[in-house]
């Protein structure tokens, strides 16, 4: 008999509580509430293999508590993000992406862009009016990244499976 094809994992950045309701009101505010499933997130990985031995390789991950600085704002075409900057936060990456080298699809293969979209799905023109409008009174902030979060993909929602904390 063969096993059922799970679902992949998506992996995001936990971020303190402050910083996560400040997004998340961010979000709230200017997402279009039909399509507003999620908080406001920073995806590491889209697609990651909901197996064993992907479980393993992420509790056994050793990585220390750091700082992000939320350095601007992008446009999406169809939305707006805060974009983030951080050498940890590339060393993370790089370092769970050697441990699903084989298994990576063509999307978490890329350079990681990080960003916490707010709006996305509206029209073009609204969304670079958000961008002007926020940009006028941006100002850089950092945020402490606490750990990693799995999520199932629901096919608009998502199910958080696992928190791995930093050390």
């Amino acid at each position: 008999m063969q096993e059922k094809q799970k679902q992949p994992l998506i992996l995001t950045l936990r971020i303190d509580g402050a910083s996560q309701t400040f997004f998340d009101a961010q979000r709230s505010r200017y997402f279009p509430p039909a399509q507003n499933f999620l908080q406001a997130h920073l995806t590491l990985f889209h697609q990651l293999p909901d197996q064993a031995a992907a479980w393993n390789y992420l509790q056994n991950l050793s990585f220390p508590t750091f700082h992000l600085e939320v350095n601007g704002l992008m446009l999406l075409g169809s939305g707006v993000a805060y974009t983030l900057e951080s050498a940890e936060l590339l060393r993370l990456h790089a370092l769970v992406a050697r441990g699903f080298v084989e298994v990576l699809v063509a999307q978490d293969r890329q350079k990681l862009r990080p960003h916490v979209t707010i709006q996305n799905k509206t029209q073009p023109e609204i969304a670079r009016a958000l961008l002007a409008d926020l940009m006028a009174t941006f100002k850089p902030f950092r945020v402490k990244a606490e750990g990693i979060d799995l999520w199932t993909y629901l096919g608009g929602p998502w199910q958080h499976r696992h928190y791995f904390p930093f050390v």
